[in-house]
């Protein structure tokens, strides 16, 4: 597990960058944090590692996004999501397919249908801090992530 600060919205995005740089397809990532923690930002981040030119976008009213790069990314927000099993109605489980990285925001909604193996970054604020300094808590979850973990920490 590694714990980072961060004190502006493109040191959020640097740290989405250097995990996005680790990626493949067939990656999962979930991201947990309350409303303004940075979870989009980060989700920038990672999409410019990926290659995705572009503003990126929460997807909370459409439930996911989809952006094409050298890997595709699926970005998905379970926040308006009353029942896990809704997730499967817009065919979740093919995304998780292999074809490209999956990113949830709010992943703990729906962690009883989340894969085991998968990243997990916990984004955290304090309204008392500096409007942008953040906490991120990052753990690599299962073997397909060890050597993802390894490369993170250098």
């Amino acid at each position: 597990m590694f714990e980072f600060t961060t004190g502006s919205v493109r040191e959020t995005a640097a740290l989405g960058f250097r995990l996005g740089s680790l990626l493949h397809s067939g990656d999962i990532v979930c991201l947990n944090g309350g409303s303004g923690t940075g979870k989009t930002a980060f989700t920038g981040g990672i999409a410019k590692a990926l290659g995705i030119e572009g503003y990126i976008t929460s997807p909370t009213f459409t439930i996911v996004n989809e952006y094409q790069g050298r890997i595709r990314l699926y970005h998905f927000d379970a926040y308006r999501i009353a029942d896990p099993e809704e997730m499967y109605e817009i065919g979740f489980d093919e995304y998780l397919d292999g074809s490209g990285v999956v990113i949830v925001e709010w992943a703990g909604l729906i962690d009883d249908i989340l894969p085991e193996d998968r990243i997990s970054v916990d984004l955290y604020m304090d309204n008392s801090w500096d409007a942008d300094k953040r906490e991120l808590t990052f753990e690599f979850k299962g073997k397909r992530y060890e050597t993802y973990e390894r490369s993170f920490a250098l």
